[in-house]
């Protein structure tokens, strides 16, 4: 009677299914072995702390210098372990091995520490003085004592005095500094309430609202008022005489001094303390001549203030290129005026 063997692949397969159990089986045995060894380090672990624990108690060393010691020792012993292990070695071999090993260690570390206390011990009895001892010992030292002569004493250490011959007035010196800070507050003081004093100084600024023609009038103002204070004032007088003035504000107005469109912002204190200068006359000067490019010769230059022009924006849009409008600039504080010039022709200004 035949039988079935199947076919050649299931044969191979059975094989290859028993090997792989076999290599299981191996790795497990390798691995109780390892965890053997791993129980047996943690064994000579505890008995190394509790050898050291004891030394501790019997030498008063501290827990941090056993706790190093004992790091040091294990470290000592893993390498000597290492090094005198060559193949393969069983289980009980490794064990007395490392056994002889931890008991020469700690050998030679309570040597050390026995050394240690010997040395320490000696040092001590070295540095203490002797004591009373006995009479005739002490009778001899005090006579030796009487037969020293007494040491001269050590002549003091002269101290370098100051020169009051020298000049010292380039060196830091607290109070001078001190000095002189509150001086140069106290003018600061002084300085700014003066100026104070003449920013409230009244004076009558003569004007001439321009529209073609000029209509002159005055006002009272203080020296700190603004441009924009003086044209705000201005425009709430002569609002009700001109009917193109009605629906207007401040920044709708312009101000015109010696032909340069002063800024809103500056004050008359400004050009009085800076004594500024224009193209065609001071514009610190508010007292007023007459016009003379308009009644005299336009090339005739004279050192005269002339009335300043509030105008309207509009108006000096639409005729700036016609005189006297085509020679307004605006006001530069960095530009300077060496001479004045009022002629439309001969322009004798240089600007620095």
């Amino acid at each position: 009677m035949a039988h079935y063997k199947g076919a050649a692949s299931e044969g191979s397969r059975a094989v290859n299914l028993m090997k792989q159990r076999e290599r299981q089986k191996e790795e497990l045995e390798l691995l109780k072995k390892k965890i053997a060894e791993v129980r047996f380090l943690l064994y000579n672990f505890c008995a190394c702390v509790e050898y050291h624990q004891l030394s501790q108690q019997e030498h008063g060393t501290t827990k941090f210098e056993v706790s190093d010691k004992f790091a040091t020792s294990f470290d000592v012993v893993e390498e000597q372990l290492k090094s005198s292990t060559a193949g393969l070695l069983t289980l009980e071999e490794m064990k007395e091995r490392r056994e002889i090993l931890v008991k020469a260690r700690e050998q030679q570390v309570a040597a050390k520490l026995a050394n240690k206390s010997a040395v320490e011990s000696e040092a001590k009895k070295q540095h203490k003085r002797p004591g009373g001892g006995a009479l005739s010992f002490a009778m001899e030292d005090e006579e030796d004592e009487e037969d020293e002569a007494p040491s001269p004493p050590k002549p003091k250490k002269k101290r370098l005095g100051k020169n009051p011959e020298v000049d010292t007035s380039f060196l830091p010196d607290r109070d001078r500094e001190e000095a002189e800070r509150r001086e140069r507050e106290e003018l600061r003081q002084s300085w700014v309430a003066q100026q104070e004093k003449i920013k409230a100084e009244e004076i009558e600024i003569t004007y001439s609202y321009w529209d073609g023609s000029g209509h002159r009038r005055h006002v009272k103002m203080k020296k700190g008022d603004s441009i924009h204070r003086f044209l705000a004032k201005v425009l709430e007088g002569i609002r009700k005489e001109f009917t193109e003035l009605r629906a207007v504000t401040v920044d709708n107005l312009m101000y015109i001094k010696e032909d340069l469109i002063i800024p809103h912002h500056y004050s008359f204190y400004d050009f009085i303390i800076n004594k500024a200068r224009g193209k065609s006359g001071p514009l610190f000067s508010f007292d007023v001549h007459e016009d003379v490019r308009l009644v005299n010769d336009a090339s005739v230059e004279r050192d005269e203030s002339h009335a300043g022009k509030v105008v309207l924006r509009t108006w000096y849009e639409r005729n700036k290129h016609i005189f006297p409008a085509s020679r307004w600039e605006p006001y530069d504080p960095e530009k300077s005026w060496d001479v004045y010039s009022i002629g439309d022709n001969k322009e004798r200004a240089n600007a620095k």
